[in-house]
């Protein structure tokens, strides 16, 4: 079993888009996957609510840090959206139960800012330093190509850990949450520009699982 924690503490930065796209793109690859939701605001398991039976299944899981859990018999890929503010006891709980985590974050000071407590401590827990758990960010709502871009590699240059991909900011995103959908779902043609900013996630999640080619 894979497991994907999408984690940073403060809200709003992107969290649900990545949880329940990854979910989606593991759906619509034939896995059975688990969206699991350690929110108290519950954002993906609503989203779930939305989504039309006839788009590849993913099942919803509650997960409450600090009680005993496991994923129903033949889950392959867990994806966890974790709550804003995560830190602590909770943080460490996580980690030590899943296999990569992605940070997404917002190139603005203010997120950056907030985000630098985070990845310090993240870089901290036991699961990380001794290699069982492995840590990417990706750059939500930003061009590549933009000084903001230059300014967040920069920032997380500290920290020696990779940009996975840099998501840029569009509606589809928005429009596709409000359906219960996500790139996946639609037709490649449709989506070619987002699905390529994508696959460097999706590539570096695989060398990961060990799926190569």
């Amino acid at each position: 079993m894979f497991s994907i924690l999408i984690a940073n503490p403060k809200g709003g930065s992107g969290k649900s888009t990545l949880a329940t796209n990854l979910a989606g793109y593991y759906a619509a690859a034939g896995r059975k996957v688990m969206l699991g939701d350690v929110d108290r605001q519950q954002s993906s398991l609503g989203w779930l609510t939305r989504r039309a039976a006839s788009l590849p299944a993913i099942s919803g899981w509650e997960v409450k840090v600090g009680e005993p859990t496991r994923a129903p018999r033949g889950t392959e890929v867990i994806v966890l959206d974790s709550s804003a503010g995560l830190h602590g006891k909770k943080l460490e709980a996580l980690v030590e139960r899943v296999d990569r985590v992605i940070v997404p974050i917002q190139p603005s000071p203010f997120d950056m800012a907030a985000s630098e407590a985070f990845l310090a401590k993240l870089f901290e827990e036991k699961a990380v330093r001794k290699g069982r758990a492995y840590v990417g960010v990706v750059g939500m709502r930003v061009d590549p190509r933009t000084r903001s871009a230059r300014e967040l590699e920069s920032f997380l240059s500290q920290f020696e850990v990779p940009v996975l991909a840099w998501l840029r900011d569009t509606q589809l995103y928005v429009h596709a949450a409000t359906q219960g959908a996500t790139l996946f779902d639609y037709r490649p043609a449709q989506v070619a520009r987002e699905r390529e900013s994508w696959q460097p996630i999706i590539d570096w999640l695989r060398i990961s699982e060990g799926r190569v080619g």
